[in-house]
């Protein structure tokens, strides 16, 4: 079912729809906060669009790189599960 939230984000109060629970909501609103304070703080007197864009640049490589890794798990995953079959049958 879908919720109605109202967050902020730089200072920016927006309305979004999710199906997402509301403690999940507001840990992506709490990360993205942080994300965004990160760049604030680093002290370059950025523009809020710029801000908003480098956090999503930043978000997304983090995304990239687990996703990255999560495939090479599955990969190695896969890989075991074929040998332990292949055990098998010859053992059989």
């Amino acid at each position: 079912m879908k919720n109605s939230y109202n967050i902020t984000i730089l200072g920016q109060e927006l309305s979004v729809i999710s199906d997402s629970e509301d403690d999940q909501v507001a840990e992506v609103v709490q990360f993205l906060n942080k994300k965004v304070d990160e760049i604030l703080h680093s002290g370059n007197g950025l523009k809020t669009l710029n801000v908003a864009i480098l956090a999503a640049l930043n978000i997304s490589e983090e995304l990239l790189k687990l996703k990255g890794v999560n495939k090479e798990l599955c990969d190695q995953l896969e890989n075991r599960a074929e040998k332990l079959i292949q055990l098998i049958e010859d053992a059989s």
